[in-house]
């Protein structure tokens, strides 16, 4: 019999490596059947049908000691007015909510934090405000005050969006090493009387829940994308 040549031999067995690979049943809770879940033990699932959506649903998640992934929470959703763009692409003023995997780097609010919050939260003064100005130094950061090189028509003064900001969460999207033009000022907040201007909204009371229910020590991330498709949040 003649030798099998190297790279037919290599497809054949990566073949037979993925027909003995277990498939993962659509019955399965969503983090269990997504790419990434952040590594932690507590996730946000923010999920809208299409990219064109402006609506959806937040979901929390704990992972218990077996590994299996279980529903803490519920809760209808609001998105861009512009619906959904993939993060890696998202531009900055398009009224696109990034779709991705991102830790949670803090909380903060107009309002006191509720009780039994453990997450670092901030608290909003009047001179707090988040630049979004891509010329200025502290582009995608809190500020307080607001820097000179910062232009206020390019920021957010956080205490003009009492009802917003009562309770929000800031996502790592373009944080960590900012690139002007991506987007500055994602944030998981209350909702306002409509879609978002790129961030995820949900009602109040889920607000509290979800700061509540967060624990740093768990490592929470937030996964945002669509049911199908290229921004499929399976694929994060």
């Amino acid at each position: 019999m003649r030798p099998v040549r190297a790279g037919i031999a290599t497809a054949v067995a990566a073949c037979a490596a993925l027909a003995a690979a277990p498939s993962v049943s659509a019955a399965e809770p969503l983090p269990a059947r997504m790419a990434d879940t952040g590594g932690g033990r507590q996730l946000i699932t923010a999920e809208a049908p299409r990219t064109s959506s402006t609506t959806g649903t937040v979901t929390w998640w704990d992972r218990g000691a077996s590994g299996r992934w279980v529903k803490a929470g519920s809760a209808p959703a609001r998105f861009g007015a512009k619906g959904l763009a993939a993060g890696s692409k998202r531009k900055q003023g398009t009224n696109t909510t990034p779709t991705g995997l991102y830790d949670l780097p803090f909380a903060f609010g107009v309002k006191a934090a509720p009780e039994g919050t453990t997450t670092a939260y901030r608290r909003v003064h009047r001179d707090s405000w988040w630049c979004q100005d891509n010329a200025s130094r502290s582009y995608n950061r809190w500020t307080e005050p607001r820097p000179r090189d910062c232009r206020a028509a390019e920021s957010e003064r956080l205490a003009d969006y009492a009802t917003q900001y009562a309770h929000a969460l800031v996502v790592g999207f373009n944080y960590h090493r900012p690139e002007r033009g991506r987007g500055a000022g994602i944030f998981l907040h209350v909702n306002g009387r409509g879609a978002t201007a790129g961030c995820v909204s949900v009602p109040k009371d889920a607000m509290r829940r979800i700061l509540t229910w967060a624990n740093p020590g768990r490592s929470p991330h937030i996964a945002i994308g669509t049911t199908g498709g290229a921004t499929a949040i399976t694929r994060y």
